[in-house]
Protein backbone atom coordinates (compact mmCIF):
# COMPACT_ATOMS: atom_id res chain seq x y z
CA UNK A 1 0.00 0.00 0.00
CA UNK A 2 1.22 3.61 -1.07
CA UNK A 3 1.80 6.19 1.32
CA UNK A 4 -1.04 8.31 -0.34
CA UNK A 5 -3.41 4.86 0.32
CA UNK A 6 -2.70 5.10 4.09
CA UNK A 7 -4.52 6.14 6.62
CA UNK A 8 -3.81 9.27 7.86
CA UNK A 9 -1.94 9.21 11.16
CA UNK A 10 -4.31 11.17 13.65
CA UNK A 11 -1.96 13.26 15.99
CA UNK A 12 -3.45 15.74 19.34
CA UNK A 13 -1.15 18.44 19.24
CA UNK A 14 -1.28 20.82 22.60
CA UNK A 15 -0.99 25.03 22.28
CA UNK A 16 -0.23 25.08 25.74
CA UNK A 17 -0.93 29.07 26.95
CA UNK A 18 0.10 30.90 29.97
CA UNK A 19 -2.27 33.91 31.25
CA UNK A 20 0.48 36.66 28.99
CA UNK A 21 -0.80 35.30 25.77
CA UNK A 22 2.90 32.78 25.86
CA UNK A 23 2.71 28.98 24.43
CA UNK A 24 5.41 26.58 24.67
CA UNK A 25 7.02 25.25 21.37
CA UNK A 26 9.32 21.80 21.48
CA UNK A 27 12.50 21.24 19.29
CA UNK A 28 12.73 17.34 17.81
CA UNK A 29 15.47 15.72 19.01
CA UNK A 30 18.31 14.09 17.08
CA UNK A 31 17.40 10.93 15.80
CA UNK A 32 13.86 11.84 14.78
CA UNK A 33 12.25 12.88 11.79
CA UNK A 34 12.59 16.73 11.04
CA UNK A 35 15.48 16.78 13.92
CA UNK A 36 16.24 21.05 14.87
CA UNK A 37 12.44 21.80 13.98
CA UNK A 38 10.01 23.32 16.21
CA UNK A 39 6.62 21.65 16.80
CA UNK A 40 3.45 22.16 19.48
CA UNK A 41 3.92 19.17 22.00
CA UNK A 42 1.81 15.95 21.24
CA UNK A 43 1.82 12.80 19.93
CA UNK A 44 -0.13 10.07 17.82
CA UNK A 45 -3.21 9.17 18.88
CA UNK A 46 -3.76 5.42 20.05
CA UNK A 47 -5.73 2.97 19.19
CA UNK A 48 -8.84 2.91 21.15
CA UNK A 49 -8.04 6.40 22.76
CA UNK A 50 -9.95 10.08 22.05
CA UNK A 51 -7.60 12.55 20.82
CA UNK A 52 -8.61 14.48 24.22
CA UNK A 53 -7.38 11.53 25.88
CA UNK A 54 -4.11 11.03 23.68
CA UNK A 55 -3.43 14.88 24.76
CA UNK A 56 -3.69 14.26 28.43
CA UNK A 57 -1.35 10.86 28.01
CA UNK A 58 1.47 12.82 25.51
CA UNK A 59 1.77 16.05 27.88
CA UNK A 60 2.10 13.62 30.75
CA UNK A 61 4.62 11.58 29.25
CA UNK A 62 6.42 14.13 26.95
CA UNK A 63 6.03 16.61 29.23
CA UNK A 64 5.73 15.62 33.06
CA UNK A 65 2.10 17.85 33.44
CA UNK A 66 -1.40 16.62 34.05
CA UNK A 67 -3.54 18.68 32.04
CA UNK A 68 -6.71 20.01 34.03
CA UNK A 69 -8.19 22.55 31.56
CA UNK A 70 -8.18 22.28 27.60
CA UNK A 71 -10.60 23.22 24.69
CA UNK A 72 -10.99 21.72 21.15
CA UNK A 73 -9.72 23.74 18.51
CA UNK A 74 -8.65 23.36 14.62
CA UNK A 75 -7.74 20.26 13.05
CA UNK A 76 -5.12 20.46 10.12
CA UNK A 77 -3.71 17.82 7.53
CA UNK A 78 -0.77 17.86 6.17
CA UNK A 79 1.53 15.62 3.78
CA UNK A 80 4.74 14.55 4.89
CA UNK A 81 7.63 12.69 2.94
CA UNK A 82 6.92 10.19 5.39
CA UNK A 83 3.61 10.46 6.48
CA UNK A 84 -0.06 11.97 6.02
CA UNK A 85 -1.43 13.40 9.99
CA UNK A 86 -4.20 14.58 10.80
CA UNK A 87 -3.28 17.25 13.47
CA UNK A 88 -6.10 18.18 16.18
CA UNK A 89 -5.11 21.27 18.31
CA UNK A 90 -6.39 21.77 21.39
CA UNK A 91 -5.76 24.69 23.41
CA UNK A 92 -4.71 24.10 27.16
CA UNK A 93 -5.54 26.76 29.21
CA UNK A 94 -4.73 24.47 32.65
CA UNK A 95 -2.23 22.21 33.81
CA UNK A 96 -0.38 20.79 36.99
CA UNK A 97 3.42 20.62 37.14
CA UNK A 98 6.07 22.78 35.53
CA UNK A 99 6.71 21.61 31.62
CA UNK A 100 10.19 19.82 31.91
CA UNK A 101 11.81 17.94 28.58
CA UNK A 102 11.58 14.50 29.07
CA UNK A 103 12.05 12.53 25.62
CA UNK A 104 15.64 15.08 25.22
CA UNK A 105 13.57 18.11 23.20
CA UNK A 106 14.29 21.67 23.77
CA UNK A 107 11.38 24.09 25.23
CA UNK A 108 10.43 27.53 24.68
CA UNK A 109 7.77 29.92 25.36
CA UNK A 110 6.95 32.06 22.70
CA UNK A 111 4.79 34.06 21.20
CA UNK A 112 2.07 34.20 17.81
CA UNK A 113 3.03 37.94 16.87
CA UNK A 114 7.16 37.28 17.29
CA UNK A 115 7.65 33.82 17.15
CA UNK A 116 11.30 33.53 18.56
CA UNK A 117 11.90 29.98 17.47
CA UNK A 118 12.74 28.60 13.68
CA UNK A 119 12.13 26.39 11.80
CA UNK A 120 8.76 25.40 12.77
CA UNK A 121 7.31 22.63 11.21
CA UNK A 122 5.23 23.49 8.21
CA UNK A 123 2.18 21.74 9.34
CA UNK A 124 2.37 24.20 12.51
CA UNK A 125 3.20 27.41 10.91
CA UNK A 126 0.26 28.23 9.48
CA UNK A 127 -1.21 28.00 13.21
CA UNK A 128 -0.02 31.07 14.54
CA UNK A 129 -2.51 33.00 12.74
CA UNK A 130 -5.09 31.64 14.07
CA UNK A 131 -3.50 31.93 17.86
CA UNK A 132 -2.72 35.85 16.78
CA UNK A 133 -6.82 36.72 16.51
CA UNK A 134 -8.76 37.41 19.65
CA UNK A 135 -11.45 35.61 21.31
CA UNK A 136 -14.14 38.32 20.83
CA UNK A 137 -15.34 39.38 17.57
CA UNK A 138 -17.26 42.61 17.95
CA UNK A 139 -19.67 43.60 14.98
CA UNK A 140 -20.80 47.00 14.75
CA UNK A 141 -24.03 48.46 16.00
CA UNK A 142 -24.39 52.36 14.94
CA UNK A 143 -27.87 51.51 13.26
CA UNK A 144 -29.58 50.69 16.64
CA UNK A 145 -26.99 53.11 18.96
CA UNK A 146 -26.38 55.98 16.79
CA UNK A 147 -22.63 57.06 15.13
CA UNK A 148 -22.04 59.01 17.96
CA UNK A 149 -22.54 56.38 21.16
CA UNK A 150 -21.68 54.09 19.02
CA UNK A 151 -17.72 55.34 18.45
CA UNK A 152 -17.70 56.35 22.02
CA UNK A 153 -18.66 52.59 23.56
CA UNK A 154 -15.80 51.94 20.19
CA UNK A 155 -12.89 53.98 22.21
CA UNK A 156 -14.27 52.43 25.41
CA UNK A 157 -13.70 48.80 24.47
CA UNK A 158 -10.71 49.45 22.93
CA UNK A 159 -9.42 51.03 25.71
CA UNK A 160 -10.37 47.83 27.48
CA UNK A 161 -8.66 45.30 24.87
CA UNK A 162 -10.42 44.96 22.13
CA UNK A 163 -8.82 43.51 19.40
CA UNK A 164 -11.07 42.28 16.75
CA UNK A 165 -13.82 44.51 14.97
CA UNK A 166 -16.25 43.99 12.40
CA UNK A 167 -17.89 47.25 10.71
CA UNK A 168 -21.43 45.87 9.39
CA UNK A 169 -23.79 49.11 9.04
CA UNK A 170 -26.21 47.64 6.24
CA UNK A 171 -29.09 50.08 6.25
CA UNK A 172 -26.45 52.56 6.15
CA UNK A 173 -26.29 54.93 2.99
CA UNK A 174 -22.97 54.25 1.42
CA UNK A 175 -21.59 57.93 1.81
CA UNK A 176 -22.07 58.11 5.82
CA UNK A 177 -20.76 53.98 5.51
CA UNK A 178 -17.34 55.30 3.90
CA UNK A 179 -17.03 58.04 6.34
CA UNK A 180 -17.86 55.68 9.89
CA UNK A 181 -15.20 53.70 8.31
CA UNK A 182 -12.62 56.15 8.18
CA UNK A 183 -13.29 56.87 11.70
CA UNK A 184 -13.41 53.24 12.80
CA UNK A 185 -10.32 52.12 11.01
CA UNK A 186 -8.28 55.69 12.54
CA UNK A 187 -9.43 54.09 16.48
CA UNK A 188 -8.99 50.58 15.63
CA UNK A 189 -5.08 51.39 13.85
CA UNK A 190 -4.20 53.51 16.81
CA UNK A 191 -5.12 50.90 19.50
CA UNK A 192 -3.51 47.87 17.45
CA UNK A 193 -7.00 46.24 16.44
CA UNK A 194 -7.76 44.54 13.60
CA UNK A 195 -10.81 45.58 11.45
CA UNK A 196 -12.95 43.70 8.89
CA UNK A 197 -14.98 45.71 6.35
CA UNK A 198 -18.41 43.77 6.07
CA UNK A 199 -19.27 42.85 2.10
CA UNK A 200 -16.92 45.87 0.91
CA UNK A 201 -13.59 44.77 -1.04
CA UNK A 202 -13.03 48.17 -2.42
CA UNK A 203 -12.87 49.81 0.54
CA UNK A 204 -11.41 47.90 3.12
CA UNK A 205 -8.05 47.83 0.22
CA UNK A 206 -8.62 51.87 0.15
CA UNK A 207 -8.74 51.97 4.20
CA UNK A 208 -5.77 49.13 4.39
CA UNK A 209 -7.74 46.40 6.40
CA UNK A 210 -9.37 43.29 5.93
CA UNK A 211 -13.00 42.33 4.69
CA UNK A 212 -15.29 40.18 6.01
CA UNK A 213 -17.88 38.41 3.49
CA UNK A 214 -21.48 36.85 3.00
CA UNK A 215 -22.01 33.42 1.95
CA UNK A 216 -23.41 34.85 -1.46
CA UNK A 217 -20.56 36.95 -1.65
CA UNK A 218 -18.53 33.72 -0.69
CA UNK A 219 -19.95 31.53 -3.19
CA UNK A 220 -19.88 34.19 -6.04
CA UNK A 221 -15.85 34.39 -5.44
CA UNK A 222 -13.25 32.44 -7.60
CA UNK A 223 -10.35 33.64 -5.24
CA UNK A 224 -9.32 34.81 -2.02
CA UNK A 225 -9.29 38.86 -1.82
CA UNK A 226 -5.70 40.05 -1.55
CA UNK A 227 -5.96 41.33 2.04
CA UNK A 228 -4.43 41.12 5.44
CA UNK A 229 -7.59 39.48 6.80
CA UNK A 230 -10.55 37.68 5.25
CA UNK A 231 -13.65 36.66 7.44
CA UNK A 232 -16.69 34.62 6.09
CA UNK A 233 -20.05 34.06 7.29
CA UNK A 234 -21.69 30.26 7.25
CA UNK A 235 -24.70 28.46 7.75
CA UNK A 236 -23.73 25.11 7.30
CA UNK A 237 -21.23 22.61 6.62
CA UNK A 238 -21.03 23.46 2.41
CA UNK A 239 -20.27 27.41 3.15
CA UNK A 240 -18.06 26.67 5.68
CA UNK A 241 -15.94 24.09 3.56
CA UNK A 242 -16.30 26.91 0.44
CA UNK A 243 -14.65 29.41 3.17
CA UNK A 244 -12.36 27.20 3.37
CA UNK A 245 -11.45 26.46 0.24
CA UNK A 246 -11.08 30.44 -0.71
CA UNK A 247 -8.65 30.77 1.71
CA UNK A 248 -10.65 32.48 4.61
CA UNK A 249 -8.18 33.97 7.86
CA UNK A 250 -11.54 32.94 9.75
CA UNK A 251 -15.05 32.13 10.09
CA UNK A 252 -18.22 33.04 11.67
CA UNK A 253 -20.75 30.36 12.07
CA UNK A 254 -24.29 31.05 13.00
CA UNK A 255 -26.94 31.28 14.23
CA UNK A 256 -26.09 28.72 17.11
CA UNK A 257 -28.86 30.06 19.67
CA UNK A 258 -32.58 31.88 18.80
CA UNK A 259 -31.96 35.86 18.43
CA UNK A 260 -34.42 38.73 19.20
CA UNK A 261 -33.18 40.06 15.42
CA UNK A 262 -35.00 36.71 13.72
CA UNK A 263 -37.23 35.44 16.07
CA UNK A 264 -38.54 31.85 15.65
CA UNK A 265 -35.85 31.30 12.57
CA UNK A 266 -33.58 27.85 13.14
CA UNK A 267 -30.88 27.53 14.79
CA UNK A 268 -27.95 25.21 14.83
CA UNK A 269 -27.83 24.46 18.57
CA UNK A 270 -24.27 23.68 20.53
CA UNK A 271 -24.16 19.77 19.25
CA UNK A 272 -24.74 20.55 15.95
CA UNK A 273 -22.53 23.64 16.04
CA UNK A 274 -19.42 21.32 17.45
CA UNK A 275 -20.34 18.92 15.02
CA UNK A 276 -19.47 21.45 12.30
CA UNK A 277 -16.69 23.07 13.28
CA UNK A 278 -14.39 19.19 14.60
CA UNK A 279 -12.60 19.31 11.55
CA UNK A 280 -12.36 22.91 10.89
CA UNK A 281 -8.92 24.06 9.46
CA UNK A 282 -9.47 27.84 10.42
CA UNK A 283 -10.75 29.37 13.31
CA UNK A 284 -14.71 29.53 13.92
CA UNK A 285 -16.45 32.29 16.36
CA UNK A 286 -19.67 31.15 17.41
CA UNK A 287 -22.62 34.05 16.46
CA UNK A 288 -26.23 34.06 17.52
CA UNK A 289 -28.13 34.73 21.19
CA UNK A 290 -24.64 35.06 22.58
CA UNK A 291 -23.29 37.16 25.40
CA UNK A 292 -19.35 37.28 26.82
CA UNK A 293 -20.14 35.28 29.36
CA UNK A 294 -20.75 32.09 26.85
CA UNK A 295 -16.98 32.40 26.06
CA UNK A 296 -16.17 28.83 27.71
CA UNK A 297 -19.15 26.91 26.40
CA UNK A 298 -18.59 27.94 23.08
CA UNK A 299 -14.55 27.35 23.37
CA UNK A 300 -16.25 23.67 24.87
CA UNK A 301 -17.90 23.37 21.62
CA UNK A 302 -14.76 23.87 19.31
CA UNK A 303 -15.53 27.53 18.93
CA UNK A 304 -12.02 30.11 18.71
CA UNK A 305 -14.37 32.54 20.23
CA UNK A 306 -17.73 34.41 19.63
CA UNK A 307 -19.09 37.09 17.75
CA UNK A 308 -21.28 39.47 19.18
CA UNK A 309 -23.11 42.42 18.22
CA UNK A 310 -25.73 43.92 20.61
CA UNK A 311 -23.60 42.42 24.16
CA UNK A 312 -20.51 43.74 22.50
CA UNK A 313 -21.48 47.16 23.07
CA UNK A 314 -23.21 46.88 26.68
Amino acid sequence: MSLRDAPRTEVAAAVIERPDGSFLMACRPEGKAYAGWWEFPGGKVEAGETAREALVRELEEELGIAVTGAYPWISRCYDYPHAQVNLRFFRVTGWQGEPQPHEGQQLAWTHASRPEVEPILPANGPILRGLSLPLVYAISDAENLGVDIFLKRLDERLAAGLRLVQLREKAMPSRDFEALARAVAERCRAAGAQLLINGDIELARALGVGVHLGSKQWLELKQRPELSWVGASCHDAGELARAVELGADLAVLSPVLPTASHPGAPTLGWPRFAELVAHSPIPVFALGGLAENDLDLARRHGAHGVALKGWAWR
